[in-house]
């Protein structure tokens, strides 16, 4: 744990007055040699060493623990923030003016079953660079799963209508994937942030009144 790595490698007190009085010592031999035995001269630069040894550890862990969280809040195919990213989100934009959108394709699954697997990797690849690159600054993109995605987005309720209509548009056009043109659609749950602690559920109810009577994007 990040705890254990702080006792065990980066007591920063001790680390920082270790190489001090280490580097002290070996500037005065090095200011007057001859004067310091042998005996005090070998602790000091042993001393150093571990320090940098130990400074070293201690980065390369911490590293490593910045990538493990890095991964628990991205998703793997579409490197964009998941789902547990999109609810710590929504945490901190209840005080805000904006809104969220939930949006889930349409038309993807016989994608998987016709053309397989890799196929549907890659065109979801493909929505969330389409998504990507239709949204304002500033706007998060979430994968929340299988082929539904979500947006938090900041700015009045009517802007995210036309952001809500921006998205879909982007799938208005096909796909080419494996020498296969594919054609999908997206069904798009807006619900305004009221401050209500039900904005999750309001745009999920969207999402589905819009997939269930075809209206491409509803709002709440």
């Amino acid at each position: 744990s990040p705890d254990a790595i702080d006792d065990k490698n980066t007591n920063p007190i001790l680390i920082t007055l270790s190489v001090f009085l280490s580097a002290t010592l070996l500037a005065l031999i090095a200011i007057r040699p001859g004067y310091f035995p042998t005996f005090v001269l070998i602790p000091a630069i042993a001393t150093l060493l571990l320090a940098f040894v130990r400074m070293a550890i201690a980065l390369k862990a911490a590293r490593s623990i910045g990538y493990e969280r890095l991964l628990a809040r991205t998703d793997e195919l579409t490197n964009l923030p998941n789902r547990r990213t999109l609810i710590s989100e929504i945490e901190n934009f209840m005080g805000k003016d904006g809104s969220l959108m939930l949006l889930d394709l349409d038309g993807f699954k016989p994608v998987n079953d016709l053309h397989g697997h890799a196929a549907g990797d890659k065109v979801l690849q493909q929505v969330a660079l389409r998504f990507s690159r239709a949204l304002p600054h500033g706007a998060l993109l979430a994968r929340l799963g299988g082929d539904e995605f979500g947006v938090l987005y900041e700015g009045s309720y009517e802007s995210a209508m036309d952001v809500a209509l921006a998205l879909r548009a982007t799938l208005s056009y096909p796909f080419t994937v494996e020498n296969h043109t594919i054609q999908i659609g997206v069904s798009i749950g807006v619900a305004a942030n009221n401050g209500a602690p039900d904005l999750l559920r309001r745009a999920d109810d969207a999402m589905y009144r819009a997939k269930r009577e075809g209206l491409g994007v509803c709002r709440i």
